[in-house]
C-alpha cells in the first residue's frame, strides 16, 4: 500500500498493517512511527524559541520537531498512525472491513453457493437497471438482494464449464431477504427451470441509449438473463412478476468466484452419504467428510448427476449445504482475525462481482456488509420456491410454482416474517404431538381413517388410501373426498381418548 512511500522494506505484507479495532469491529490502517529525523546542520538561533521555528540557512525555515509523547512505539489499537507524506489515489488503496466477512456469502450464492467481502476499490463492475431496483440503499429498512450466478464461460480455466455459446443465463438464483430488525434473513432459491412469464424490460446499451426488450410467456426462468440482450434488471423484473417480491439490488458472479473464494479460505468442509464419481462434473469424493476448494469446489456445486434424482432441485439442496459450510468458514476466528486471508478474499470477490449502479460505490457496499454482519448466522434460513412438476409435460423437465404453498412463502417474505421463528415453532409443535402420542398403540386394523384431499392434485387421496390399505394395514380406511375449504394445512384429527 503506502508502505514504500514511507521507506519500508519491499517485503512488507500490506495486510500486516491492518489491526482490529475492538470498539468498532473494523480493521484500520496502522503505520509505525516515522524513523527519527536526521539532525539538521547549522546552529540554532534564538528565533526558534521565540517563534516556534528553526532554520537551516539564513532565510529558510523548517517546522520544529514534534514533541514525542512517552508512549509505546506502536500506536494503540484502533488509532491511526501518521499519514504517509505522499498519498496514492483512492483507487489504489486496499479497503478492508471485518463487517463484510459474513456478507460475502451473498456473492458466493450466485455460483452455488452466497457473504459480501471486503473490496478492492475500483474492481466492481456495475449495471444500470433503472426502475427494476431501488435508487439507493437505506440502513433502517428491510431489503432484498437478488444473487445471480451465470453459466457464461468467462475467465481462464473455465472452458470446460457451462454452455460454450451461452450469453450468460441466470443459472443459479437466490433472493436474499434481510429483516428490518436484522434478527434474521431468508435465502430463497429460485429454480432455473421454473416456468415463468418474463415481462418487457428496459435495458441500457453501451452507448447510454435505452432499449425495451419484449417479454416472453411460458419460458424457463434462466432465460430472463442473456437472451435477446436481457440484463440483470430483466431478471429482477421477472422475480417481481413471479413472486410479487421486488428485489432492491442484485449481485452477479461467474464461475471464478467459487473457485478463488474457496481457495482463499483454504477450502470448505462438505459431507456426502455415499462416494461420488461423476464423470460429467469430474467430481470425485469419498463417503463422509471432505474439504473442497478451487476446481473441486466448483464441481461440487455444479454436479447434478451425483445426488437424488439428478435434477436441478437436488443440486439446489447441495448448493445450500455448501453455502452454510462456507458461511461458517467465513465467520470463523481463523478468517476474521487474519488480515492476509481478508485481502485474498477481497481480491477474489471484487474480480468476479457485478452489482447494480445504486450500490456500486464502495461506501454503500460497506454499509450493506455491516448491516449483514448484524444477522446471526443461526437465523439465516435457506429455502426454495415451492414447485410441482409442470403438468403440461409428459417428460418432466421443468417445474411450476405450487399455487397451494408458494403464495404463503412469498407473503411471509413480503411481510418480513421470520422463517427462523416459524421453524422453531414447528419443532415445538412436533415435540408436543410426539409427547401426546407416547404410550400404547392400537393395531393398524383396529383404526378407522377417513382421508380427505386438501388441495393436492386430483387422485391424491385415493393414492394415500391405497397405501394405507395395502402397505400400512389400515384396512378400515376410506376416501372422504375433498376437505372443507376452511382447513388451511394438513391436519390429523382424533378424539382425546383415541391418542393410542
Amino acid at each position: 500500500m503506502d508502505a514504500q512511500g514511507r521507506g519500508r522494506a519491499d517485503d512488507v505484507d500490506p495486510a500486516d498493517q491492518w489491526v482490529l479495532n475492538p470498539r468498532t469491529g473494523e480493521y484500520e490502517l496502522r503505520l509505525s512511527p516515522s524513523a527519527p529525523e536526521s539532525p539538521v546542520p547549522g546552529p540554532r538561533t534564538e528565533g526558534p524559541r521565540a517563534t516556534g521555528r528553526r532554520t537551516t540557512a539564513p532565510g529558510r525555515e523548517v517546522p520544529p520537531q514534534r514533541r514525542r509523547r512517552p508512549e509505546p512505539e506502536a500506536p494503540a489499537p484502533g488509532r491511526r498512525g501518521r499519514r504517509p507524506e505522499k498519498k496514492k489515489s483512492r483507487g489504489k488503496r486496499v479497503l478492508l472491513w471485518t463487517g463484510g466477512s459474513m456478507a460475502f456469502v451473498v456473492l458466493v450464492a450466485g455460483v452455488g453457493g452466497y457473504v459480501y467481502l471486503k473490496h478492492l476499490e475500483g474492481n466492481v463492475s456495475t449495471t444500470d437497471v433503472g426502475t427494476a431496483g431501488s435508487s439507493s440503499f437505506k440502513k433502517d429498512e428491510a431489503f432484498n438482494i437478488l444473487i445471480i450466478g451465470t453459466d457464461k464461460r468467462t475467465g481462464e480455466g473455465n472452458e470446460g464449464y457451462g454452455d460454450k455459446g451461452s450469453a450468460g443465463h441466470a443459472d443459479t438464483n437466490i433472493l436474499l431477504h434481510v429483516a428490518e430488525d436484522r434478527s434474521n434473513a431468508t435465502a430463497l432459491s429460485i429454480p432455473r427451470d421454473l416456468i415463468v412469464d418474463i415481462p418487457d424490460c428496459e435495458t441500457t446499451q453501451e452507448d447510454g441509449t435505452k432499449k425495451v426488450i419484449p417479454g416472453t410467456s411460458g419460458v424457463r426462468f434462466n432465460q430472463s438473463l442473456g437472451d435477446f440482450g436481457r440484463d440483470a434488471g430483466c431478471t429482477m423484473r421477472t422475480v417481481a412478476e413471479t413472486t410479487g417480491i421486488k428485489p432492491d439490488h442484485f449481485m452477479m458472479a461467474d464461475f471464478n468466484a467459487v473457485k478463488t473464494l474457496t481457495t482463499a479460505v483454504d477450502g470448505v468442509d462438505v459431507c456426502v452419504e455415499h462416494a461420488v464419481d461423476d464423470p460429467k462434473s469430474h467430481l470425485k469424493l469419498p463417503a463422509g467428510e471432505s474439504k473442497v476448494e478451487g476446481e473441486q469446489a466448483l464441481a461440487f456445486v455444479r454436479t447434478r448427476h451425483a445426488f437424488g434424482n439428478e435434477g436441478d432441485l437436488d443440486r439446489i439442496k447441495v448448493q445450500q449445504q455448501f453455502l452454510g459450510s462456507l458461511m461458517r468458514k467465513m465467520a470463523s476466528g481463523d478468517t476474521l482475525t487474519s488480515p492476509t486471508k481478508l485481502v485474498k478474499l477481497a481480491e477474489a470477490a471484487t474480480k468476479a462481482l457485478t452489482v447494480d449502479s445504486a450500490i456500486g460505490k464502495v461506501g454503500t457496499l460497506k454499509d450493506i456488509a455491516l448491516e449483514l454482519k448484524k444477522v446471526p448466522t443461526k437465523n439465516i434460513t435457506f429455502t426454495t420456491v415451492p414447485v410441482i412438476d409442470n403438468p403440461a409435460e409428459k417428460v418432466k423437465a421443468t417445474v411450476v410454482v405450487n399455487e397451494a404453498k408458494g403464495p404463503q412463502v412469498f407473503d411471509m417474505i413480503k411481510n418480513d416474517i421470520s422463517f427462523t421463528d416459524v421453524e422453531q415453532q414447528k419443532k415445538k409443535e412436533k415435540a408436543a404431538v410426539a409427547a401426546r402420542l407416547k404410550g400404547e398403540k392400537s393395531e393398524p386394523g383396529e383404526v378407522r381413517v377417513r382421508v380427505m384431499n386438501g388441495g393436492a392434485p386430483a387422485g391424491s387421496a385415493q393414492q394415500e388410501l391405497a397405501y394405507l390399505q395395502t402397505q400400512a394395514g389400515v384396512s378400515k380406511s376410506e376416501n372422504a373426498g375433498n376437505a372443507p375449504a376452511d382447513i388451511a394445512k394438513t391436519t390429523l384429527e382424533y378424539a382425546p381418548d383415541q391418542a393410542d
